[in-house]
């Protein structure tokens, strides 16, 4: 409980410093936290930028993140020279770091004002890395196919009815991680983000494109470092 306190105090202080520090160019950060590394249950807060100050935006909920927990991942931020615990391709593992928040998608037309793409069968999240497609969702009927790996993102299951995109790897690097989602789900993940469909429906309805929106996720032990960077960003 010290420890949590510790890190809310340090927030509401860095946060309160932001007009001084200068405006960053996100004005909607989504934080998801975890107790340690290992940990595949997590608390997510929204938090929008208001007159140089970061507030709280609804109530903080729980959701699941990797089946592994989490390793630090490819985004905005800088890896800490001192990490040992690194996401790759397949580990169960959520990302850690900052990272921008790409398209929100489902499974049917939904009238938003954030960027959302509807997906079918046809679409496919490649997470083959001997692919020229890794790590991107691509119409598989306008391109040759040269992948044997791939997450279809329409299927029985509604997991990926509502999601978003996070942008992790934004480079595409082999084996690296890939296809990374904010999405609808109850049990541990095997990289992604995950909540009840009613939460994921009411932060897609909440994000704003023109706010830059991102999501700042870590183990609670290195949420300071990485509110630190944010304020570089």
């Amino acid at each position: 409980m010290r420890i949590v306190l510790t890190v809310l105090l340090f927030i509401s202080t860095v946060f309160a410093m932001a007009d001084k520090a200068g405006v960053p160019k996100s004005t909607q950060m989504i934080m998801v936290t975890s107790n340690d590394f290992s940990s595949s249950d997590a608390k997510l807060q929204r938090y929008s930028l208001q007159n140089g100050k970061w507030q709280k935006v609804g109530k903080q909920i729980d959701i699941k993140i990797g089946k592994n927990g989490m390793g630090w991942g490819i985004g905005l931020h800088k890896i800490p020279l001192s990490a040992t615990i690194i996401k790759k391709e397949g580990d169960g593992k959520s990302p850690i770091g900052i990272f921008a928040l790409g398209d929100a998608f489902g499974y049917e037309p939904y009238e938003v004002k954030y960027t959302y793409n509807v997906m079918s069968e046809k679409h496919h999240c490649v997470d083959d890395g001997n692919s020229m497609f890794y790590n991107k969702i691509i119409d598989s009927t306008k391109v040759a196919k040269d992948y044997n790996s791939y997450e279809v993102m329409e299927f029985p299951a509604n997991y990926y009815k509502y999601g978003i995109v996070v942008k992790h790897n934004p480079d595409n690097m082999k084996g690296k991680g890939s296809c990374i989602f904010m999405h609808i789900k109850d049990i541990p993940t095997t990289g992604c983000t995950a909540m009840s469909e009613s939460q994921m429906v009411e932060i897609i309805k909440w994000l704003d494109p023109r706010a830059k929106p991102i999501l700042l996720q870590a183990p609670s032990g290195e949420v300071k470092g990485l509110i630190k960077q944010l304020q570089n960003l």
